[in-house]
């Protein structure tokens, strides 16, 4: 579990290429001192596993799932991206749950200043927007992030000159893509509305009356 507060941008030191997978080396400064083998990193959003270590080097394996719903793929040698460790049990909720399980890509579609901040726009398929709304939570590249405006087709978010100066939107242009992750309460709700569990008698007279047209009624 990690909570889209990046800790520091390291950067691919080499990439080796299997037929439908990969595995990333991973060079940096801040992580790399309490880092151990078997350990969860969030690259870019995505949870990887420390699977060796070599000064301040490391190296993950990368799936071919991982690879088809992430930008990992479009990484080289080189590429700065956004490094964040598993949150400690005594840690601080600075962002959001966010699990590293990455639900698709979306691109840069604009990017814009107001005063100190930077706007982004993003666009994005609809099986991610449909989970987006107003105010709610977004991570993108690992950023925890806060959603200021929603389109049929696009979603935009305000960015303060930190978190650009200190993440990898400080090298994002206009076309990139970006990993998206869902904030995940939105996604059980609907799964649990969607399938709610076999009535039997006893779960009959335990029901909460939670449905649908209940929610829709008080005005949710």
């Amino acid at each position: 579990m990690f909570t889209g507060i990046i800790e520091e941008v390291g950067k691919i030191t080499s990439i080796i290429r299997g037929q439908r997978s990969s595995q990333l080396w991973v060079q940096g400064e801040v992580i790399i001192d309490d880092l151990k083998l078997g350990a969860s990193v969030a690259v870019n959003g995505v949870c990887l596993t420390v699977s060796q270590l070599c000064g301040n080097k490391w190296m993950a394996d990368v799936m071919s799932e991982t690879l088809s719903r992430s930008n990992l793929g479009d990484l080289k040698g080189g590429s700065a991206v956004n490094l964040e460790r598993a949150m400690p049990a005594n840690g601080r909720f600075g962002g959001h749950i966010v699990s590293g399980h990455i639900d698709g890509t979306g691109y840069i579609v604009q990017i814009s200043k107001d005063d100190n901040a930077v706007i982004f726009k993003i666009g994005a398929p609809q099986q991610i927007l449909r989970y987006i709304i107003e105010k709610g939570s977004i991570a993108i590249d690992g950023i925890s992030l806060t959603v200021i405006g929603l389109t049929d087709n696009s979603f935009s978010v305000s960015v303060i000159p930190h978190t650009v100066k200190h993440t990898v939107l400080g090298f994002k242009q206009p076309g990139d893509p970006v990993n998206l992750e869902n904030d995940l309460v939105g996604k059980y709700i609907e799964k649990l509305l969607m399938n709610p569990a076999p009535k039997t008698d006893r779960n009959q007279e335990k029901s909460s009356g939670l449905t649908i047209d209940f929610l829709t009624e008080a005005g949710f």
